[in-house]
């Protein structure tokens, strides 16, 4: 289960583990290695979704003691709506299909 704006991905199972690590870790690199994914890789779908949304929802910090990266408070407000989206739509689709096949 994904969003998408205009047929392209949004925010989605991969993203969610990306903005989770981001949070977990303080870093991109980090939350890339932790998904074992490049870097690029994971910049280009911050950005993408970023692009696609209109908002910013990665703040990097490059340098000194405060180097690293964190979700912006739309990011985490995505990670978070979506996160309880997919939940309620798992609750209703279970209870919508227990009504039509709870017999079998």
């Amino acid at each position: 289960m994904w969003l998408e704006v205009d047929g392209a991905v949004v925010f989605g199972g991969g993203r969610v583990a990306l903005f989770q690590a981001i949070e977990e870790t303080g870093s991109i690199k980090q939350a890339a290695e932790k998904l074992n994914m490049s870097y690029r890789a994971a910049w280009g779908k911050i950005k993408a979704t970023e692009e696609r949304l209109g908002l910013k929802l990665v703040q990097r910090q490059a340098g000194g003691r405060k180097s690293g990266a964190e979700l912006t408070p739309k990011g985490k407000e995505l990670l978070n709506l979506y996160k309880q989206y997919k939940k309620d739509v798992i609750t209703v689709t279970d209870s919508v299909f227990f009504e039509f096949f709870h017999e079998f």
